[in-house]
């Protein structure tokens, strides 16, 4: 009898906005720290409390337009951190084209 080979686990996770499931390596995870706030986790592995969004430039603007990510996060958006969003979304978009 021949093994198959095995499947390696890929990691999923869920957009805090649209609420899609995918690899975690696909969405960007947002993470609320203790002493920086809210920031861009691009390795995926910073301390503290996170949230993933997916690439859609409408969900990162409801992300930061709204309470979604908020309550995610379990925190208050300063005007700060929302502009940190604001500019990582801007980024994501000019990498797109």
């Amino acid at each position: 009898m021949s093994k198959l080979p095995a499947q390696k686990h890929t990691p999923q996770r869920t957009c805090v906005v649209c609420r899609e499931t995918s690899a975690k390596r696909t969405l960007t995870r947002i993470v609320r720290t203790a002493d920086e706030g809210v920031q861009v986790d691009r390795t995926g592995k910073r301390n503290g409390r996170g949230a993933y969004l997916c690439e859609q430039p409408a969900c990162w603007q409801r992300a930061v337009d709204t309470d979604v990510l908020e309550k995610a996060l379990r925190t208050t958006l300063t005007p700060e951190d929302r502009q940190r969003l604001n500019e990582a979304m801007k980024h994501k978009l000019d990498a797109r084209r």
